[in-house]
């Protein structure tokens, strides 16, 4: 395998505390499939991070059990794709500053789901999904379930509403969609409006064509990836995680510029990431 350049490479966070096994599956995947290093990061709160005043005995605990995680993980990667480069990093700070600083040099972040709920993760000091898909500067893929690979033929979803978003999400899919040798079904949701002067068939119609003009000349550039589109009626997210139920995952694209609050990545993606049963993956404009 040829060398690659440090910033090209696909981050996995490692939480000593949780079965980490199918987010790092898919991480390493994905190394292989682009030809990546594998970087396996454990992040230490420090004492500023924390609401302990003497946190030095949990600290080291910390420590130890991350150090732990990062070896069993390392070995554990390699046995399930021995070509993949693999570095691991013990590093201090809080998670969520952590992970979404190594984004800057990263081509995806891989991290797993603890399955919280919206008021789990409000109060939970060590929810990482939502922030850090809010603020990280390359794609972030949540995975709390495995991948449905017996799904023939195997495919995608890509949620399309023709936003600069979901444009960044639509080249992401394609890439990853003609690298998996795989087809592709990019879904528009039209919600009927409550009040509106124009008839439902009109804005129906309008929201066929948007999809149809947004997916227009991606065939041309993966001429390999069968593509499907289709508008479906009813909220965004219902109808995107019932597409993904048997897909490999969900691809959207991101609202907003970062910030911690998760409506920062939008209300279609925040749901999402409670809903969906498939890997997701959100992706930012940038």
């Amino acid at each position: 395998m040829t060398a690659t350049p440090e910033r090209l490479r696909i981050v996995a966070g490692i939480d000593p505390a949780r079965n980490w096994r199918l987010a790092l599956a898919w991480a390493a995947d994905e190394a292989d499939r682009r030809g990546l290093a594998l970087h396996l990061v454990v992040a230490v709160p420090s004492s500023h991070d924390t609401q302990h005043v003497d946190d030095t005995p949990r600290r080291r605990a910390q420590t130890a059990a991350g150090e732990d995680a990062l070896r069993t993980a390392s070995a554990w990667a390699h046995g399930r794709q021995p070509g993949v480069r693999v570095t691991t990093a013990l590093l201090d700070g809080a998670p969520v500053k952590v992970l979404a600083g190594l984004s800057r040099q990263a081509a995806m972040v891989v991290l797993g789901s603890r399955h919280l709920s919206r008021t789990e993760e409000f109060l939970s000091a060590g929810s990482l999904v939502v922030p850090v898909s809010a603020q990280a500067r390359c794609p972030v893929v949540v995975v709390g379930d495995a991948e449905h690979g017996t799904q023939d033929p195997a495919y995608l979803v890509v949620g399309v509403d023709g936003s600069e978003s979901s444009r960044a999400a639509l080249a992401l899919a394609f890439e990853e969609a003609d690298l998996r040798r795989c087809a592709l079904r990019a879904v528009a949701v039209w919600q009927p409006p409550v009040f509106t002067l124009h008839t439902g068939d009109t804005l129906f119609h309008a929201e066929r064509r948007l999809l149809s003009e947004t997916t227009a000349g991606w065939a041309e550039k993966y001429p390999d990836v069968r593509l499907t589109h289709e508008v479906l009626i009813g909220s965004p997210v219902e109808m995107l995680a019932e597409a993904g139920e048997h897909a490999l995952a969900v691809v959207v694209g991101r609202r907003g510029r970062g910030g911690y609050s998760g409506m920062r990545v939008g209300s279609v993606v925040h749901g999402l990431l409670h809903r969906a049963h498939c890997p997701v993956i959100t992706v930012p404009v940038e």
